[in-house]
């Protein structure tokens, strides 16, 4: 849907019209008047079914060469409308009735509304927040078992030769992941 429905005067020659055989609309709409060639008298009028709901305030548009126009078509409040969506004929004339073109305007105030869903519990708030584990609680299982190869990785390097050096230096190793993974815990 568009808020305004294109009318291209004198693009074709002189007294031609180019304009959409359909419109659609939810309320009030321009017309704009785009005079391509020599200045010219536009003439707008709607049906009688369109005219209940719709209505232009003058119907007869000089737009002068090379200009262009917007002209407004208000609508009544859809509450009072005969139906919910109002079809009819928007006419659109040029030389003084030697080009006219005929649109087919639909009126439905419900297009182009979008309807959100909403979920109803979201209406109401949590009565109690969900107990969580406190950050503190989640590493420790890694702090402690960091300790532990830690204190296990100095006793090795510390008491003995050869096989425990090597033992003791990957207990540190892993001590110093337990502790890197602690850190992106906390974050």
């Amino acid at each position: 849907m568009t808020d305004s429905l294109a009318v291209a005067v004198n693009r074709d020659g002189l007294h031609t019209l180019a304009v959409p055989t359909e419109f659609e609309a939810n309320g009030p709409f321009d017309v704009k008047l785009y005079n391509h060639g020599e200045a010219a008298h536009v003439y707008l009028n709607v049906d009688d079914r369109l005219s209940e709901v719709a209505r232009i305030r003058a119907t007869n548009h000089y737009v002068g060469s090379n200009e262009s126009r917007r002209v407004r078509v208000e609508t009544r409040d859809p509450s009072v409308w005969p139906e919910e969506t109002v079809r009819g004929t928007l006419e659109v004339v040029v030389g003084h009735g030697q080009e006219t073109r005929q649109v087919r305007v639909t009126l439905d105030p419900t297009i182009g509304r979008k309807e959100v869903p909403v979920d109803p519990d979201l209406t109401t708030p949590k009565s109690d927040p969900e107990p969580g584990t406190p950050p503190v609680f989640r590493v420790l299982p890694v702090v402690v078992l960091g300790s532990v190869a830690v204190l296990l990785a100095a006793a090795a390097v510390f008491a003995g030769e050869g096989v425990d050096v090597a033992v003791g230096g990957l207990g540190l190793v892993s001590a110093g992941l337990c502790a890197v993974a602690a850190y992106y815990l906390l974050r």
